[in-house]
């Protein structure tokens, strides 16, 4: 079973926000075994700030109550 890897910083609204030539990106880290771990990045779909950070805030609540961390379906 997979292990999502979250540290927020409540003072950055953004946090696991990134802006690739003004398209809003997410990235987190799961860990598949104990000893790996993988870098998960993927496109928002969208260059809305507000939109982001309620697509990263749904993505995040869903990820962490669920097993299948791969099952991640984002814009491409």
């Amino acid at each position: 079973m997979s292990q999502l890897s979250l540290r927020t910083n409540l003072e950055n609204p953004n946090h696991h926000l990134w802006n690739n030539n003004g398209t809003w990106f997410i990235h987190y880290v799961v860990h598949p075994t104990p000893i790996t771990k993988e870098r998960v990045r993927k496109s928002l779909g969208t260059k809305s700030l507000t939109e982001a950070r309620a697509k990263r805030d749904a993505i995040l609540t869903c990820q962490a109550s669920t097993a299948d961390l791969q099952g991640l379906q984002l814009a491409a």
